[in-house]
């Protein structure tokens, strides 16, 4: 058993009780190799701002476990030597599928797990999600539970479909399962692709799609059901039309790639919605700077030459998203 206390991380609670009450959103980016995670710190450290490191159960078996948790602990050094004093980081879980594999994570550092119950009947979502709690919560670790199932495919997440959530039914989940936040379905999608074409109208100056507005009439429904209850929403990348056409103009093929639009994930970030995801944004970024890297530079090998500008380019987009989307920067 190795606890994340020893790494110098920390949970979500206190974290997510500030966000809600001060109106901004905790970063939550997914991170698969060393330069994402140098990146994460780095637009952290910069801008003062909390964040959580988070890893799917594909990601964590694709780093390897073991090195996993020293990246983490390496992760709050670095922030460290970078000037942050007190960084606050959390190590999360992402969609972790079993109550196995949230407690392998949580034997091993992690600070956070997701059970993501979504899938199931409603009494087993619930069932499933309180046996996670029972054995996070002896340990201190938080629990971000579903209800309501995201559309799109991203890692081992793969729905063809999405299911508002039903407020209806938040009170007695929340209650019965003990869970310290909750990731709901408004509308937000898993991937690049978060909506198909006929789902979208197109701009008629541009061509490019106009995704359909979060459901935000869902989300009040449940912060008047929930009050002051932390609430997550996951598949919020915005999927930057920038880097889509500079890996399309490099030999990429990412058609009609859409996201969810900021002003959209700015409001959300206002009101209950204390955690936002982000992944499809950090990997094109990153595969943006990587081909037109190797489209200048033909004949450079070293993956210090390409990986460099990639990482700053995730770093960049970073920064960003906690200064102009979630509001998170210097509330440390």
């Amino acid at each position: 058993m190795v606890s994340y206390k020893k790494l110098g991380l920390v949970n979500t609670k206190k974290m997510f009780a500030k966000a809600v009450k001060g109106g901004y959103a905790i970063p939550a980016f997914n991170f698969n190799t060393m330069e994402q995670m140098q990146a994460i710190i780095q637009a952290a450290v910069e801008t003062k701002s909390p964040v959580i490191m988070q890893v799917s159960k594909g990601a964590r078996k694709y780093a390897n476990p073991t090195i996993l948790r020293y990246m983490a602990e390496g992760a709050v050094q670095y922030a460290k030597e970078l000037g942050c004093k007190k960084p606050q980081i959390v190590l999360h879980l992402d969609h972790g599928d079993s109550y196995e594999t949230c407690k392998s994570c949580i034997d091993s550092g992690f600070s956070s797990v997701m059970i993501d119950g979504s899938s199931l009947p409603f009494k087993e979502n619930i069932k499933l999600t309180k046996k996670v709690v029972n054995y996070a919560h002896k340990h201190d670790v938080t629990v971000e539970a579903e209800l309501g199932v995201l559309a799109g495919v991203e890692d081992e997440v793969s729905a063809a479909e999405s299911h508002y959530t039903k407020p209806e039914e938040v009170v007695e989940f929340a209650t019965k399962t003990g869970c310290d936040s909750l990731a709901i379905s408004i509308g937000t999608s898993h991937g690049a692709y978060k909506f198909t074409a006929a789902q979208c109208t197109r701009d008629p100056k541009t061509g490019k799609l106009v995704p359909p507005p979060l459901a935000f009439d869902v989300l009040k429904a449940i912060e008047k059901k929930l009050p002051g209850f932390p609430i997550v929403l996951h598949g919020s990348s915005s999927v930057p039309q920038d880097c889509v056409d500079t890996i399309n103009k490099y030999g990429g093929k990412l058609p009609d790639a859409v996201g969810i639009p900021e002003e959209q994930l700015r409001k959300a970030a206002k009101s209950a919605v204390c955690k936002i995801n982000i992944d499809s944004d950090s990997r094109l970024a990153m595969t943006a700077a990587i081909r037109k890297h190797f489209a200048e530079h033909p004949d450079h090998f070293d993956p210090r030459q390409y990986l460099t500008p990639a990482r700053e380019a995730m770093k960049e987009m970073y920064i960003h998203k906690i200064v102009k989307v979630l509001g998170s920067n210097n509330k440390l």
